[in-house]
């Protein structure tokens, strides 16, 4: 069985010798530390897994197997922010455990993942507490042997882990003592990447993300790598469950879709389009479990809002078991997804993509020559499709036209966002017209798809012996909101055209 838990710490190295001879400074009185107690010393044994060309420790992850401690067992620790990371553990086993391999499979996927170093450290532990004895932090001090292949090397670290809810800023107030006594911030991100640069290995950063050289192919590409680097990244966060992580996902597959169709004068569509396709099916595997999610949401605010004598019945508990058993159908069915090897494939391909681009003849040009055109150009195409919905009368037939034209706007938002960068004011503005629009459909379809939930649940609680009346209620105010929206759109619509310096076609 894994669990988790989120780590707030500070590694720090000894400047010079003379700093190490005298060893770790007295904490006492620092940041509210009262009392600083000795815990003994442990002996632990890690192996760390990665492949060969380490794609974990490029990502700042780290996965091993230890022995000795307190909390021997495998070691997943997947970075959150500078100096956090949540730990993923499981236990002792000679193969990687599936919960852990299962949240590195979209890094690894099919690379050989074997043990690659491994660290023998006598650690000395102090606790940090505060007046009352609560603890504050665990004070490490490694004497650290990295072995690697045939090499081997030593080095100290201290390490200053914070207890749960403890202020962050002890950190800061301990790195103030520290470096008056010699102690400097760890360079290293992890024990790993300086066990391989300490052994003569290749220590790997993450690549950095620098200006592309002001051609469109240059500067496409690397809103594709942003996107493909984010689809990787939250799939282990979709697996663990957190929250928000499956709208993340599903965005970043719908801004790679749309990249790919708005830039066909970049990239060969006969290479794009497959993964498109392939784009689209993820997206709406993951999508039933996010509309889920909203619809959920929205239904509690809804009932939030109705008088407590129009709450008539067990209405609350009837969202419960409706969303406990669209659940238990929409998150596995998300899960199958990242489990399908088509998911992998996906994830190769699009690497391979942009290893080596299907590059057209307009990806040479000048980014400031090319995009102006491509953006507009969806921003027209929302335009028709905006103006073919109002043209309708009220009814089934220009609710799916609006739904068309909320696709539009957000393609148009993306278009305009992922251009800023090479075109400054006029795209940032243009994307902000967009998403107002794509704002007002957005709400718009969520209020069809209410209804729809709420007749649903009406025939369901009938069916039960339950009144439908609150049912009736909110299906009646989910109308009237989607009327009134409809009502605004010409109104915020030439708005958006005014922003974004399209005026409407005489």
């Amino acid at each position: 069985m894994a669990d988790t838990q989120r780590e707030i710490e500070r590694k720090f190295e000894f400047t010079k010798s003379g700093a190490e001879r005298r060893g770790v400074p007295d904490l006492t009185g620092t940041a509210g530390i009262a009392t600083v107690r000795d815990r003994g010393t442990a002996e632990l044994d890690a192996v760390y897994y990665d492949t060969p060309d380490h794609r974990l420790a490029a990502d700042g992850i780290t996965l091993r197997r230890r022995t000795g401690g307190e909390d021997a067992g495998w070691h997943l620790k997947l970075p959150v922010a500078p100096g956090v990371r949540d730990e993923v553990r499981a236990d002792l086993s000679d193969t990687v455990p599936g919960p852990l391999a299962a949240l590195i499979r979209s890094r690894v996927r099919e690379g050989d993942l074997r043990p690659r170093v491994r660290l023998l450290s006598s650690r000395r532990i102090s606790h940090l507490l505060d007046a009352d004895g609560a603890l504050l932090a665990e004070l490490s001090t490694d004497a650290v042997t990295a072995e690697r292949e045939d090499t081997t090397a030593g080095w100290t670290e201290v390490e200053v882990e914070l207890a749960d809810g403890v202020d962050p800023g002890l950190l800061d107030a301990v790195e103030k003592v520290f470096g008056k006594a010699g102690l400097k911030v760890s360079a290293a991100p992890s024990k790993l990447a300086r066990a391989l640069a300490e052994t003569g290995g290749r220590a790997p950063e993450r690549p950095r993300r620098g200006p592309a050289d002001g051609t469109a192919g240059a500067h496409v590409l690397a809103y594709l790598r942003e996107q493909r680097d984010a689809l990787v990244a939250e799939d282990p966060a979709v697996r663990r469950d957190l929250p928000d992580s499956v709208h993340r996902m599903r965005v970043a597959t719908r801004r790679l879709r749309s990249a790919l169709a708005t830039h066909r004068r970049v990239l060969d569509r006969a290479a794009t389009d497959p993964i498109r396709a392939e784009l689209r099916l993820l997206a709406g595997e993951l999508g039933a479990d996010r509309d889920r999610e909203v619809l959920l949401e929205r239904l509690g605010t809804r009932l939030g809002e109705l008088p407590r004598a129009l709450c008539v019945g067990p209405v609350r508990a009837r969202v419960g078991t409706w969303n406990a058993t669209r659940r238990a159908e929409t998150r596995p069915r998300a899960l199958a997804a990242l489990d399908d090897p088509r998911h992998l494939r996906l994830l190769d391909t699009l690497d391979a993509l942009l290893a080596d681009p299907p590059l057209r003849a307009a990806a040479h040009r000048p980014a400031r020559r090319v995009l102006p055109k491509t953006v507009l150009r969806d921003w027209d195409r929302l335009a028709d499709r905006v103006a073919a919905a109002l043209a309708m009368e009220a009814g089934e037939a220009r609710e799916t036209a609006l739904h068309e034209a909320r696709k539009a706007a957000k393609r148009a938002r993306y278009a305009a966002e992922a251009a800023t960068p090479a075109l400054g004011k006029p795209a940032r503005r243009l994307g902000k017209a967009a998403k107002k629009v794509q704002t007002l459909l957005g709400e718009h379809r969520d209020g069809v798809v209410a209804r729809d939930a709420l007749l649903a649940l009406a025939v369901e609680a009938e069916a039960a012996g339950e009144s439908a009346f609150t049912w009736g209620v909110l299906h009646g105010r989910e109308t009237g909101l989607t009327a009134d929206l409809e009502r605004r759109l010409p109104h915020v619509w030439a708005k958006a055209r005014a922003k974004a310096g399209r005026p409407a076609p005489e």
